[in-house]
């Protein structure tokens, strides 16, 4: 048995209160069938609803621009479709105007999330459903797995301040909820006057890795080529906040991270050293074609999960922070140029949601005390999250 995501569910006439509603379509390429077959086509086939405009998270509808990269508005070579970018080339850009809603009445959001609150394509939603309310637009999430399971809960709370495009909301790091949850919990905590409709999925489960769900896999970005990326990112996407390289510009992002300076060999030393489970660290070089550090050797390492269940990659990638900063403190530093539109803040407190774990590392805090910087926000939002859950 496989799992039936919301496209499906739409497409096989499940919503019959959408039927002849004029729809603007968030997608990307995974908004995809178990065959491959994209939502555009599918939608256009079997008109579940008419398609009269397309929109473009992080990264475009194509999915081929790079992290960070503003993408223009445009028509979609195949359907002619006009489409819309919500990643443009600056913070307002992250929401449909007025303008881009005029004639529709729904609109519809399908991509496949991974799981980290970092990954912006959630937060695209919550802005596209405060612009629907606003504009007295209906808005439809099509639902689909959480690719990491949604059963674990790790990181803290995003204080008052330091939310952003990576942390709209204060959520944490990994959340393990659906879009669909997601969508059901913004909508209820912000009062939204909004007509939302949340297309379930059948068959799916909290403890589900996304190999037991029967779907394929495609990339949601173009530095996201496997579900073992994804099942790290909620730690090594950190390595954004600083000037190591996190692998863009190799075939393994994420999973390799290090730069020219680093001794691979202590470093995965020093990793075992920690206790961590679920994981092993294996030593290495790597040569990023572009991005951080390009064409370089960087000394560093990989991570290998060898048990989904116990690893915690969000600890896994704060102990690695602190083990190549105490390996060479002259040479370890913090990213300082501007970050998902924001120039006035860290990165690294915008991915951890606070400066608790950059003071924390800069005053060689051990790593059980940066640990239980994130404890009670990450049990009050397990605790929490209960009210929102629709898959038990």
């Amino acid at each position: 048995m496989r799992v039936h995501t919301g496209l499906e569910k739409l497409i096989a006439g499940e919503v019959p209160e959408l039927r002849g509603r004029r729809a603007g379509l968030i997608a990307n390429p995974t908004a995809v069938d178990h065959e491959l077959r994209h939502a555009i086509d599918l939608i256009a086939a079997a008109r579940p609803v008419e398609l009269v405009a397309l929109f473009g998270p992080e990264h475009g509808l194509r999915g081929d621009a790079q992290d960070m990269i503003g993408v223009d508005a445009s028509r979609d070579a195949r359907t002619g479709l006009p489409v819309h970018s919500l990643y443009g080339h600056d913070e307002t850009s992250l929401t449909p105007t007025p303008a881009m809603l005029e004639g529709l009445d729904v609109v519809i959001y399908d991509v496949q999330d991974v799981g980290s609150r970092y990954y912006t394509f959630v937060w695209t939603m919550v802005l596209a459903m405060r612009a629907a309310a606003r504009a007295g637009k209906a808005f439809v999430v099509l639902d689909r797995p959480n690719p990491i399971g949604g059963a674990v809960v790790e990181g803290g709370a995003i204080a008052p301040g330091y939310e952003s495009f990576v942390g709209l909301c204060s959520v944490p790091n990994r959340h393990g909820l659906t879009a669909g949850e997601i969508a059901r919990w913004r909508a209820a905590e912000e009062r939204l006057d909004l007509e939302l409709h949340v297309v379930t999925m059948d068959g799916w489960t909290r403890a589900m890795h996304f190999e037991d769900t029967g779907l394929p896999w495609v990339m949601p970005s173009p530095n996201m080529p496997t579900v073992d990326t994804a099942m790290v990112y909620p730690g090594q996407c950190l390595i954004e906040g600083t000037e190591l390289s996190e692998a863009r510009g190799t075939t393994r992002p994420f999973e390799l991270s290090g730069a020219p300076h680093v001794d691979g060999e202590a470093l995965a030393d020093a990793l075992a050293g920690e206790g961590l489970r679920g994981v092993r660290a294996r030593p290495c070089v790597f040569t990023p074609m572009f991005h951080k550090h390009a064409r370089q050797a960087c000394g560093g390492v990989q991570l290998h999960v060898t048990d989904r269940a116990t690893f915690r990659p969000y600890l896994t990638s704060i102990a690695l922070l602190r083990a190549i900063r105490a390996q060479d403190p002259a040479r370890f530093a913090w990213r300082t140029r501007a970050y998902e539109f924001v120039d006035r803040i860290p990165a690294i407190d915008l991915l951890c949601g606070s400066p608790a774990i950059r003071e924390g590392l800069d005053a060689g805090a051990s790593l059980g005390d940066l640990a239980a910087t994130w404890a009670e926000g990450e049990h009050a939002f397990r605790q929490a999250r209960a009210a929102w859950l629709v898959y038990r």
